[in-house]
């Protein structure tokens, strides 16, 4: 069926109201792919930077154990056990 008989059976309201509803779903369509991209651009950011989080934490944690044993001060155990909290062993 081309245009000119579809528009002949319906009519041009509703033809032209069809019309405008498909564009109105590509535009939607493109602007959720862009915000799509963008929040999964975002989500590698912020992995990345919880990865960093995690280094700093683990750098910091050594950095105290070394000098608690350099000046002869018992660690806290219960601090470094608790930073870690993806390590919960069920032993």
């Amino acid at each position: 069926m081309d245009f000119f008989s579809f528009l002949a059976e319906v009519g041009f309201p509703i033809a032209a109201s069809l019309a405008a509803g498909y564009f109105v779903f590509l535009t939607i369509k493109f602007i959720l792919a862009s915000v799509t991209d963008t929040v999964n651009g975002l989500t590698v950011i912020i992995d990345n930077l919880d990865t960093r989080v995690d280094t700093m934490t683990n750098d910091l944690q050594r950095v105290d154990v070394k000098i608690s044993h350099a000046l002869g001060v018992e660690p806290d155990y219960d601090r470094i056990s608790r930073a870690e909290q993806k390590d919960h062993r069920r032993d």
